[in-house]
């Protein structure tokens, strides 16, 4: 089976210690049977610290200190697993994140998630969203009979491209287009039932509000459109779905852009990534407030 990934992927490389919004920092990281059987196979010296720092009530993760930090970070940002015995010590998150994988009709997919503050800046900043490129060959069945979501994917990049429409109007003709009934009416009592990491975050989103003048950060926000296309559309296993996932990409993609509060729109993107990619509560409670065929 052949992996896929946007042209931009290859850009990324975690910026460590350099980052402002350290993954390490606030997220109780699930360590992977494999990783731990590894680390209970070194010398006693060698996993002392590790295992240690590890917590083994229900499934097993790194603890975190009371300033929320994970043990294994040394006081200069960088992970001490890695600098001891290097990266392949790394449990399976702390190895893949931002990334993330789909299967879909052509193969599988690989691709980098907007709440990582590099990968977001790549994101947003990369016009190369609708060029995808072969990585690599990866076990599995190259015959994947599933819903062909990739040429509608296709279609609505080359129509991303078109400059004659802001990003508000394109929105508004693919819905046409889809036969989709998108209902944002009541996107703040949607917002309200979020369920929040960060408060500031919740303070954040229920600044939303409608733009009805020129939409500002454009390009950027079509970027980031077509990334939350990339990663919701793509699995899409029939047309119902397709449609669903694309009203989810559009929900995320004015919440970026109706954010009042903040200026940055990277800053925007990265927190509305990190408060409903990665929980699925906040998923499916968005999902159920729209509206689709």
């Amino acid at each position: 089976m052949k992996l896929y990934a946007p042209k931009y992927y290859k850009k990324f490389n975690c910026i460590a210690d350099k980052c402002k919004h350290s993954c390490c920092i606030g997220w109780e990281i699930d360590i992977d049977s494999e990783t731990l059987g590894k680390y209970n196979s070194l010398s006693a010296e060698a996993s002392e610290s590790i295992l240690n720092s590890i917590d083994f009530c229900n499934s097993p993760h790194f603890k975190l200190l009371d300033n929320k930090r994970c043990q294994n970070l040394d006081e200069n940002g960088l992970c001490t697993i890695i600098k001891s015995m290097g990266e392949d010590y790394l449990c399976d998150i702390c190895r893949e994140h931002p990334r993330f994988y789909n299967f879909t009709n052509r193969g599988k997919e690989v691709g980098i998630g907007m709440s990582c503050e590099e990968a977001c800046h790549i994101i947003l900043s990369s016009d190369d969203y609708d060029e995808m490129i072969e990585i690599a060959e990866v076990p599995g069945d190259e015959d994947i009979s599933i819903f062909d979501a990739i040429t509608r994917i296709n279609s609505i990049y080359s129509f991303l491209k078109d400059e004659e429409f802001d990003i508000i109007g394109k929105m508004a003709i693919l819905y046409d287009t889809y036969d989709i009934e998108v209902e944002f009416e009541h996107m703040l009592e949607t917002l309200e039932e979020l369920e929040y990491l960060n408060p500031e975050n919740r303070a954040a989103f229920l600044s939303y509000a409608d733009f009805d003048d020129v939409v500002p950060n454009d390009n950027e926000l079509t970027r980031a459109f077509a990334y939350f296309i990339y990663r919701y559309c793509s699995e899409a296993c029939n047309y119902v779905e397709f449609c669903e996932s694309l009203s989810f990409a559009a929900f995320c993609t004015k919440l970026i852009l109706g954010i009042t509060s903040i200026d940055d729109i990277y800053e925007k993107a990265r927190r509305v990534s990190e408060e409903i990619e990665y929980s699925e509560q906040n998923i499916e409670i968005i999902k159920s407030r729209l509206f689709y065929y």
